[in-house]
This record gives C-alpha cells, structure tokens and sequence, in this order.
C-alpha cells in the first residue's frame, strides 16, 4: 500500500457510507470525495419505474464516478495525498448487473471496462453491511424525498448481490485487505465507541502497510 491511502467504503443504499467516509476522513485526516447522488436527475424515477429508467440512472452514475476518481488520481494519489471515498468504481456494475436487461447490461458492461481499465483501485475497502430492517429504518430516517419509492425487494437484492461480490473480489484481489462491519452490531453514527472500534481496525491496517514498506 502506499504511504497515502486509498480507502473506499462501499456497502447497500442507507448503511451509512457517507457518515463513516466523513468520519474516516477527519479521523485520519484524508481528503473526502462523495459520489453524487441527489444530482442524477433519473433517480427519482428510477425508483418509480426501474424498467424504464435503469439504463439512463446506471450511466449517469458510471460517468460522474469516472471523472470523479480521474480526479482522485490527478489530484490527490499521484500527490501522495491520502483520500476516502464513500463509494468506489466497483459498485456500478453490481447496481447495473441488478437493474438492467440482459442486453442492456452487456453494453453496459463493455463501456464500463473500457473506463474502468486504469482507474485506481482502493487499497483498503471498508464493507458495510446490514439487514434489510435495518437499511430501510435508515432509510426513512434520512427522509430523502428520491428514495421514498425504493423497493424492499430491491433492497433485498442488493444485498444479495453485495455479499457475492465482495467474496469474488477478495478472491480476484487477495492483495487488498477489506474490512467488514455489520450496521446492526455497530452504530458508530451515535456511539463514539463503535466508531473508535472501526477507526483502530483501520489503523491497525494501515500501520501494519507503513511498517512492510519500510523494510529493506
């Protein structure tokens, strides 16, 4: 890993990324980047009728991350500045691979490699995960008007489709540790010791990285 991390956390709609990422990012005193959500002007309709408007709301997200973390690059890991982001690349093809058709998602696909290719990968994924209870009270809670009309099924599905990705990932990418936490055993929104448990697990990462870097 480098001296400057690239720490994503990543995890289902209303798990709480963003608030662990602003966290992380005080904590450790890395640069934040947030994906854009409440600008997609498809969102709200996609909820509404997925049918129609997965392939416009998919594309818009997979372009805005791209220049997103072409900017990470430029800016911030070829500069050795540390950031963490509440989101990485990665995620838009579990969201495509859940939304779209089948031939919508082989186009799909085929752009997304190509400007995916040579992003930069985190070194350190952060996953959070939790029941589906748990992720539709957050998301009543957060009281986001584009999210009133989010599915349960939906939802379910995500999930699903997060846990085998992360497994396939880890087995892909043995080189870059993730650390899971579960949101219904851990509220480190309100509880300063849940979010301390999480800060030393990634402190404990990042020191051991330093550490192996600095032998001969």
């Amino acid at each position: 890993m480098n001296l400057a991390p690239f720490i994503a956390v990543e995890g289902p709609i209303g798990v709480g990324k963003t608030s662990l990422a602003k966290a992380l990012s005080k904590a450790f005193q890395c640069h934040l980047i947030k994906e854009i959500v409440e600008d997609n002007p498809f969102l709200e309709k996609f909820y509404e009728n997925m049918g129609d408007y997965s392939f416009q709301t998919e594309m818009f997200f997979l372009s805005h991350r791209f220049q997103q973390l072409e900017t990470v690059r430029e800016q911030y890991l070829t500069k050795g500045k540390p950031i963490v982001a509440d989101y990485h690349m990665f995620k838009s093809k579990i969201f495509a691979k859940t939304t779209l058709k089948k031939e919508h998602f082989e186009k799909y696909s085929m752009i997304c490699h190509v400007l995916t290719k040579d992003l930069p990968m985190p070194n350190l994924i952060i996953y959070l995960k939790a029941s589906l209870e748990m992720l539709l009270t957050r998301i009543r809670l957060r009281g986001r008007d584009i999210e009133k009309n989010i599915s349960p099924d939906y939802l379910k599905q995500l999930i699903k489709d997060y846990e085998a990705f992360i497994t396939a990932f880890s087995v892909e990418h043995p080189e870059i540790p993730i650390l899971t936490f579960n949101g219904d055993d851990l509220n480190f929104i309100e509880n300063q010791k849940d979010l301390s448990y999480i800060c030393s697990k990634v402190n404990n990462i990042l020191t051991k990285d330093v550490q192996n870097e600095s032998k001969p």
